[in-house]
């Protein structure tokens, strides 16, 4: 149970740090805020629901990973590196990937 507790404390503490350091993060929880009771309100069935809600919560998890990565490659050094380059492009590029991702889940659902 001790583990669990810390589990929860770190996970609360990334998320606390997403917020104040990330404005991406910031703006995407601000979507989700609008757009998870949204779909909650005009999905056509439960299953368009769950996946207009899980494609937001998705986009949020990424933004999460990339942050990561970002935090993971600059403490490493913020010299010019062609593989640091290369992994915070990837982890931006997830980012975009799960973006296109939940508008089209959205539009599909509602169009």
């Amino acid at each position: 149970m001790k583990r669990l507790w810390f589990a929860l404390s770190y996970s609360f503490d990334g998320l606390a740090a997403a917020w104040r350091d990330e404005a991406a993060f910031r703006q995407e929880v601000a979507l989700a805020i609008v757009f998870i009771p949204l779909a909650v309100f005009i999905a056509p069935s439960t299953v368009s629901r769950a996946l207009m809600i899980g494609s937001i919560l998705i986009v949020l998890v990424i933004e999460l990973l990339n942050t990561a990565v970002e935090a993971v490659v600059n403490r490493i050094g913020l010299d010019h590196d062609s593989l640091a380059k290369k992994a915070k492009d990837a982890a931006s590029a997830a980012v975009f990937v799960a973006l296109v991702n939940a508008v089209t889940i959205w539009l599909i659902v509602l169009v």
